[in-house]
């Protein structure tokens, strides 16, 4: 693969935004580029010795309860990456990541990552901001799935989405079905739930655009 085209996933990634042109060309030499498909395992306790960025698709990111049942952490988008803990610690990870669609990953082998951590002492600063932007989401996550109406969950979710995107017109950013397993409950409940919104007069919905309508009322269901 070319420089060029290596270079983009450097400039996706933010934790690499503070680097001048010359750095990131220097980045995309140590990098590894790899074109995944659909369903394949791109890292897992096994696999935690590379940090992942995703250049174009889908991942998501989850870990497995003593059941075996899936509970989804975060849905990767392009310029997201994972791994970098595994990469500071011997400490076993117990992250999962699959790919949703067709992707494309540029990886950083341990070593490499580590020295261009002490050639650009300024990444370690963007990755302890990430990491509290991660331990942020996840504990947000926990306060979700210990609501015990699902009805207040799914309200809770809409709306923090729409404080976050500051609109009322939202598009949910995963399938009903893995937005389901992130607020701890099934596809079936989770689509009674909102058309129970819609009946309301709360929401429109269609497909996975949802139009919040009331908002004050839709805090009701806290």
């Amino acid at each position: 693969m070319t420089v060029e085209k290596q270079h983009i996933c450097a400039q996706l990634v933010p934790i690499f935004n503070q680097l001048d042109h010359d750095s990131l060309i220097k980045i995309s030499q140590i990098t590894q580029h790899e074109v995944v498909a659909k369903g394949t395992q791109v890292f897992s306790p096994v696999m935690a010795d590379r940090l992942v960025i995703l250049a174009k698709g889908q991942i998501k990111v989850y870990q497995l309860a003593a059941t075996g049942k899936e509970q989804l952490l975060r849905i990767m988008e392009p310029g997201a990456f994972e791994g970098e803990k595994a990469l500071f610690t011997k400490q076993e990870t117990t992250i999962y990541g699959e790919a949703l669609t067709d992707s494309t990953l540029c990886t950083l082998s341990r070593t490499a990552f580590q020295k261009l951590l002490l050639t650009y002492p300024t990444i370690s600063l963007s990755l302890l901001e990430d990491a509290a932007d991660k331990m942020t989401q996840l504990e947000r996550q926990a306060n979700l799935i210990n609501i015990e109406s699902v009805e207040s969950r799914v309200a809770t979710y809409l709306l923090d989405l729409m404080k976050v995107t500051n609109q009322t017109q939202l598009m949910i950013p995963m399938k009903l079905k893995e937005l389901a397993t992130f607020i701890g409950t099934t596809p079936e409940t989770l689509s009674r739930k909102l058309k129970k919104l819609e009946e309301a007069g709360l929401i429109e919905r269609q497909g996975r655009a949802i139009r919040i309508l009331n908002s004050e009322n839709l805090e009701d269901f806290y």
